[in-house]
């Protein structure tokens, strides 16, 4: 069974970082899901692709809000999927999720590719 964990969310004022980490059950990138991502949804609006990138490496792909600022990353020894936040504005307040999944290249940046998705962990840029 896939569980999907985040943590790391908090308050931070603009300017500063967070990273967020994404704790997968053991054979979540082995036996269900090829791909790992990062969405965000603010109350009332849709929900955002962040980032993703295929569990054995390669392309990278980011949002354009978050283009040169965010950076996704996993450890495979621990199945852990990361989200480097850095430079953080007001507007990146919101709640963040990871997800997982089969997606294929067209599809990488659709929530709709992803049947797997953790709890959320809430991220509040503000001074």
């Amino acid at each position: 069974q896939v569980q999907l964990v985040e943590s790391g969310g908090g308050l931070v004022q603009p300017g500063g970082s967070l990273k967020l980490s994404c704790a997968a059950s053991r054979d979540t990138f082995g036996a269900y899901a090829g791909a790992y991502a990062w969405f965000r949804q603010v109350p009332g609006k849709e929900r955002e692709f962040v980032a993703a990138r295929r569990w054995s490496g390669g392309t990278t792909y980011y949002g354009d809000s978050v283009k040169g600022r965010f950076s996704i990353s996993r450890d495979t020894a621990i199945s852990t999927i990361y989200l480097q936040m850095n430079n953080l504005r007001p507007e990146d307040t919101a709640v963040y999720y990871c997800a997982a999944g089969r997606p294929i290249t067209s599809t990488i940046t659709t929530q709709s590719a992803y049947p797997y998705w953790g709890q959320g962990t809430q991220v509040t840029v503000s001074s």
